[in-house]
């Protein structure tokens, strides 16, 4: 079972994450997301959607634009789509306790013409991001024969999108609603806000992006997705 390993390590009569659902199939785009995480350790989980499941990988320095930098990937169990909208807290005592923020969202492009499985089984798996903080293309690298044999590499390509000195903490914010890591543990509702704005407390967060992602997936062909472009503002 593709989700049994998530299941086995989550109570979700006490956490708020998604339980496992294959049959949901595919979103209909080639999804992706980076979820900020404040457990035993801060770290980002980037995670990809294939064969119905987000495969998932924990970042300690999270992601980056500079292509002079290459991070360290653990690769980890695959998470459910749903998973991909989950903003939140998990509580103590549950399997990665802390809070999570969706730091970005978007879709991808599979690079080199072969399937996502085939790129995961031979370890280099090349794609191109379409999403609110990271563009351009990528590569994730098994680094075969080192450590526990899950370690890959995240690698960002020498594109228009690179930027060198890029600092992944200085975007250290929600794609979805604007709240910082500490506003999320506090649990406060945001509205989605341009990031100036966001944290006040007269606002009411609204999540709307799963209902405009079927709205575009429908009105787009799956292979030519489109770059959004907006203002600025987990391992699991």
């Amino acid at each position: 079972m593709a989700l049994e390993e998530y299941a086995s390590k989550r109570r979700f009569s006490d956490t708020p994450e998604p339980p496992p659902n294959l049959k949901a199939g595919k979103s209909g785009t080639n999804y992706f997301c980076v979820q900020r995480h404040d457990a035993t350790r801060l770290h980002y989980d980037f995670r990809l959607e294939m064969d119905g499941v987000l495969k998932s990988w924990a970042i300690p320095k999270g992601p980056t634009l500079d292509p002079g930098v290459k991070h360290l990937a653990a690769h980890v169990e695959d998470h459910p789509l749903a998973y991909g909208d989950f903003e939140g807290n998990i509580p103590a005592g549950n399997y990665g306790a802390g809070s999570v923020m969706l730091w970005d969202y978007g879709t991808f492009d599979l690079l080199g013409g072969v399937s996502g499985a085939e790129q995961l089984a031979r370890g280099d798996v090349k794609f191109r991001l379409h999403g609110q903080k990271l563009q351009g293309e990528f590569a994730i690298v098994h680094m075969k024969g080192r450590g526990k044999g899950n370690e890959w590499l995240l690698i960002k390509k020498r594109d228009e999108a690179a930027v060198s000195g890029w600092d992944v903490e200085s975007y250290a914010y929600s794609a979805l609603s604007g709240r910082t890591q500490e506003e999320i543990a506090r649990n406060l509702p945001v509205r989605k806000a341009k990031r100036k704005t966001a944290g006040a407390a007269d606002r009411v967060w609204v999540s709307d992006r799963s209902a405009k992602r079927t709205a575009k997936a429908a009105k787009e062909p799956k292979a030519s997705p489109v770059k959004k472009k907006r203002s600025s503002t987990s391992a699991a």
